[in-house]
């Protein structure tokens, strides 16, 4: 499985110059601090979901087109050694927690959902910093225990639970316990997101 972290730095960059960006001015728009964007760049941070869809719309891209997608098809099969993982570690006083992501749609042209296969890892929730972006999300616990935090709700998720919210409430989706856990999480990025 190639890991994309580095792929994701340098399109975040390469988008930025071509649509003649500062740091800053993405920072603003995208309401991410400038010093996290220089950090994506150089490949020190991957971003979470959540920034990746802020970032599109201030692109005025799609998700996809972050991942570097072909998106050439009206259907998409993903086979299990064919899926592009991008790792999200907890760096040291960071306030976003430790997780990987699968994307299971990257070939499939002018979609409006990102499905991705998240694995979360144990990390401390307490300095997790809650996200919101435009859309909807669902989220199926796959396996082990996940955490969500929805504006002032907390629950406990177990396998086989699932949960749909709108994005734009600050969330924070996180593993729950000392064993990773493992979610299928669709992302509905709404027309306004999708460039055809």
């Amino acid at each position: 499985m190639p890991n994309q972290n580095s792929n994701i730095g340098e399109k975040i960059k390469s988008l930025r110059i071509e649509k003649e960006m500062s740091i800053a001015d993405v920072a603003r728009q995208a309401e991410i601090p400038e010093s996290f964007i220089a950090d994506i760049e150089a490949h020190i941070v991957s971003p979470p979901l959540g920034n990746i869809v802020s970032l599109a719309k201030v692109f005025e891209v799609t998700v996809g087109d972050i991942f570097g997608d072909s998106a050439d098809s009206s259907f998409c099969i993903v086979r299990s050694d064919d899926r592009k993982t991008v790792t999200r570690f907890s760096a040291s006083g960071s306030k976003s927690g430790s997780y990987s992501y699968e994307s299971l749609g990257h070939q499939k042209k002018n979609r409006q959902m990102e499905p991705f296969l998240v694995t979360l890892t144990p990390a401390d929730n307490s300095r997790i910093e809650p996200n919101q972006h435009i859309g909807e999300e669902i989220i199926f616990v796959l396996e082990g225990r996940v955490e969500v935090k929805l504006a002032e709700h907390t629950d406990i998720l177990n396998p086989g639970d699932s949960i749909y919210y709108d994005s734009n409430l600050p969330h924070v989706v996180s593993c729950h316990g000392d064993e990773p856990a493992t979610i299928l999480a669709v992302i509905y990025a709404q027309k306004e997101m999708i460039i055809f």
